[in-house]
C-alpha cells in the first residue's frame, strides 16, 4: 500500500479508543491514526475548523470509525453531515456502537453508512472484529486515489 493510511477514530470512551488504536497498530493497517472523543471535535476535523485548519494536523481520512453515542454532537449527525458533504461523501464511515436498536441501524443506513458493526462484549472477538475492519477497509476493498502496491 503505497502512502499514508490515515483513520479517524470518533469514540467518546478512552478505554474503547485505546484498544482499537492498539489492535489497529498491532495489525499494522493503518499509519496513522487520529482520535477524537466528541462529534463537535470530529466536524471541526474533518472540516478543517479551530485547531484543525492546518491541513498538517487534520489530513483526510481513508477511513472514519464512529461512535453513535457522542457528546456535543450524536454519531447519526456526523454521520448526516460527512455524507451532505462533496469533499467528504466519499470516505467510508464505520459505524462502531454497543447499540443493537433496529432504529439506530436504519437511521445509520438511511444516512449511507458503509457499515454498521456491534461492539462483541468479549474482549478477543473485539479484537477480532476490529483487526478484520482494519484489513477489509484499508487492505482488501479498493478506493479511488489509493493503490495497491
Amino acid at each position: 500500500m503505497k502512502g499514508k493510511v490515515v483513520i479517524l477514530l470518533v469514540e467518546d470512551e478512552e478505554a474503547h479508543a485505546m484498544l482499537i488504536m492498539r489492535v489497529l497498530e498491532d495489525a499494522q493497517v493503518a499509519k496513522v491514526i487520529h482520535w477524537v472523543a466528541d462529534g463537535g471535535e470530529a466536524l471541526d476535523y474533518l472540516f478543517r475548523r479551530g485547531e484543525y485548519v492546518d491541513e498538517g494536523k487534520s489530513p483526510r481520512p481513508d477511513l472514519i470509525l464512529l461512535d453513535l453515542r457522542l457528546p456535543k454532537i450524536d454519531g447519526l449527525e456526523v454521520l448526516k453531515e460527512i455524507k451532505q458533504s462533496e469533499e467528504l461523501r466519499g470516505i467510508p464511515v464505520v459505524i462502531l456502537t454497543t447499540s443493537e436498536s433496529e432504529t439506530d441501524m436504519a437511521r445509520a443506513y438511511h444516512q449511507y453508512v458503509n457499515s454498521y458493526l456491534v461492539k462483541p462484549v468479549d474482549f478477543t472477538k473485539f479484537n477480532e472484529m476490529i483487526s478484520d475492519l482494519g484489513f477489509y477497509w484499508l487492505v482488501w476493498n479498493r478506493q479511488p486515489g489509493r493503490m495497491k502496491e
